[in-house]
């Protein structure tokens, strides 16, 4: 496996999606509370091998044992932990710090073009899924920090919401960590209380 440089929205994307499977996000219910869970956010968010099958980290994923869903729950709290304290200088040295289980960079082939090539950051051998994730997670870091800057990342926008994100859209107006259900609940939540409103309003109510 290896995680290229300049797809740090991917690798972000993943950073978010993993910090949000807390249960201080779904109130109190860990959405990573076993292997096969684990296995599930791997399929759905992880890497993709060239011809579209599932990658590294769904493998990773299905061999895991109680001590490699721990490290994985502490790496979670880790990037957690980064994304609420959005310092440069500690986003900068955290994220550092997860990419230790590369082996460096390199220059690989660009699927999308052939004749050309981008960096990317190798994972090690005999590397276990959190540490796989934590090289996803710090490249995603990193990258959002270096195009973006450390404003990108945030609490979300939900008054009842947990929730964090790292906002890799173009125009950088990102609300909500999970925009189809945080944003889905703010607008019900909106809309009953202009209907509430509306409702006093009107003749013969109090």
């Amino acid at each position: 496996m290896q995680v290229a440089l300049d797809d740090y929205v991917w690798a972000a994307g993943v950073a978010t999606e993993l910090v949000n499977t807390s249960a201080e996000v779904w109130r109190g219910e860990d959405r990573l509370p076993d292997a096969a869970a684990l296995a599930a956010f791997a399929d759905l968010h992880g890497d993709r091998s060239e011809d579209g099958a599932p990658g590294t980290l769904s493998e990773l994923a299905r061999r895991v044992g109680a001590a490699d869903l721990r490290a994985v729950h502490a790496l979670r709290a880790n990037v957690r932990d980064l994304i609420d304290h959005p310092d440069r200088g500690r986003l900068v040295a955290g994220a550092t710090a997860l990419t230790r289980p590369a082996r460096g960079a390199t220059l690989v082939a660009d699927p999308a073009h052939r004749s050309r090539t981008r960096w990317a950051a190798p994972l090690r051998d005999g590397a276990t899924v959190a540490e796989a994730l934590s090289l996803v997670c710090g490249v995603g870091i990193l990258g959002a920090v270096h195009t973006l800057g450390e404003q990108r990342f945030r609490p979300c926008g939900a008054p009842t919401c947990r929730g964090v994100f790292i906002d890799t859209t173009r125009p950088g107006r990102r609300r909500y960590c999970m925009p189809g259900l945080c944003g889905n609940r703010v607008n019900v939540a909106n809309h009953r209380a202009r209907r509430a409103a509306a409702d006093h309003r009107r003749p013969g109510t109090e």
